[in-house]
């Protein structure tokens, strides 16, 4: 089973670079044999993981998180991050969780391959 781990870095509702990341996790989850999935957000990326969000149009950047949460898809928030925007203690989505850098580099290792948005 392949390895794949997808970090991303842009804002939730900024440019569509994080939305594209999730588009991908999404397909990626459609293949067979699945891939073993984790996806690491940092930067303005962590703003993805809070729970409720309700954009006026398009997208709907939580809801795409827990379609891959409910298929046991790790997602981690870069703590550091989330202390620095002020988000770490305010209430996540379904399955994210807060993680640290030392995590990313133990997934990074493991990986067959590390994609960056």
């Amino acid at each position: 089973m392949q390895k794949i781990v997808i970090i991303a870095n842009g804002a939730a509702y900024g440019s569509e670079s994080l939305f594209n990341s999730l588009r991908l996790a999404i397909a990626l989850q459609e293949q067979e044999p699945k891939p073993e999935l984790r996806i690491f957000l940092m930067s303005d990326a962590v703003t993805a993981g809070l729970k409720g969000q309700r954009p006026a149009e398009g997208y709907n950047i939580q809801q795409m998180l827990e379609i891959l949460t409910a298929q046991d898809v790790p997602v981690k928030l870069c703590k550091t991050c989330t202390d620095g925007r002020g988000v770490t203690s305010l209430p996540l989505a379904d399955g994210v969780a807060i993680g640290t850098l030392v995590e990313l580099a133990e997934w990074t290792l493991q990986a067959d391959k590390v994609l960056t948005f």
